[in-house]
């Protein structure tokens, strides 16, 4: 049997306590990718490249604006998305992209970027994502208008 000092058993328990509660998993390349894509596609009007990554039964919270509202579902926020490029004749939004921002604990993962889009109406958002198993399962669409879209 291994014969550890009072200090040695103290700094085993400190290590295996900041272990145990340590930021085990960060909101790595795949979810900031599909996030990214995803403020892409939203500017090009690719509502395939919108829906990519969505969980069967992701929220969409679209505050302010003519499609505020809760959506639940694929198929309830497949529907806002075309509204959306459908507000813009479909055609491509220009777009200024903030900065992404990602915070995670094992359980999962948010994201959050200021984001600019032009276009027939342009408008100025909030976004903020929320992944669990590499689906995109939350979703804020926050009208900002006053919001600085810092690259």
């Amino acid at each position: 049997m291994i014969r550890l000092s009072m200090l040695q058993r103290i700094f085993v328990a400190a290590t295996i306590l900041l272990l145990a509660t340590a930021q085990t998993s960060f909101a790595g390349p795949l979810d900031e990718a599909q996030a990214k894509a995803q403020s892409q596609a939203i500017a090009a009007g690719d509502l395939e490249g919108m829906m990519q990554g969505y969980a069967e039964d992701a929220y969409l919270d679209w505050v302010g604006g003519p499609l505020e509202g809760r959506y639940h579902g694929k198929a309830a926020i497949r529907e806002v998305w075309r509204k959306f490029i459908a507000a813009n004749a479909g055609k491509p939004r220009p777009a200024k992209f903030g900065k992404l921002e990602s915070y995670a604990n094992p359980k999962g993962s948010s994201l959050e970027q200021a984001v600019e889009y032009g276009g027939t109406t342009p408008v100025k958002v909030w976004h903020v994502r929320v992944y669990r198993d590499g689906s995109l399962t939350t979703e804020i669409w926050q009208i900002a208008p006053g919001i600085q879209v810092v690259p």
